[in-house]
């Protein structure tokens, strides 16, 4: 993915003036800018991590269900239970599946305990690709070298507190 040329200035710090001009301070500018500014992180994290784990022959989603696979127990989970974790709609999830299964990285077998679920599990080779996808984030510091060890406890707590309050989880 090509990189986009960086702007001289902070478009969403001079949003933030601009919606304090026009709606006053009351309107929550800083909130706006906070939510924006993750919007942003997302994006630009999403773009590297699709490219790092590329090198793998992986999309950044696939690279997410070959790590929860290989988190599980036995390596196997249903595919209800990958929806959940990852937060996505069954349709994507089949679709992640179809794909990993396609490259080899998982396998599709009927669920027993669930007479109309399939589990999908991770194979020896999804594992190889995995590890290796890991290899390169953690090489390249999960595209947030520029902060310190301090600020990303910091950055973890805030948007925790803010997950929390969202319903993400019971905190």
């Amino acid at each position: 993915m090509a990189k986009s040329v960086a702007l001289p200035f902070d478009p969403i710090a001079r949003a933030a003036d601009i919606w304090r001009s026009r709606w006053g301070a009351r309107s929550e500018p800083a909130a706006m800018a906070s939510a924006t500014s993750i919007m942003r992180a997302h994006q630009l994290l999403l773009g590297d991590f699709d490219a790092i784990v590329g090198r793998q022959g992986l999309t950044f989603a696939r690279y997410e269900a070959l790590v929860l696979l290989a988190f599980s127990r036995q390596g196997r989970l249903p595919m209800s239970k990958i929806g959940q974790r990852l937060m996505v709609h069954p349709t994507s999830v089949t679709n992640i599946v179809q794909r990993l299964l396609r490259q080899g990285l998982v396998e599709r077998n009927p669920n027993p305990a669930d007479g109309r679920g399939m589990l999908a599990t991770i194979t020896p080779l999804g594992r190889e690709v995995m590890e290796a996808a890991t290899r390169d984030l953690v090489a390249a510091g999960f595209s947030l070298g520029a902060l310190t060890a301090r600020e990303h406890e910091q950055l973890f707590a805030l948007l925790r507190k803010v997950r929390v309050a969202a319903g993400d989880f019971l905190g």
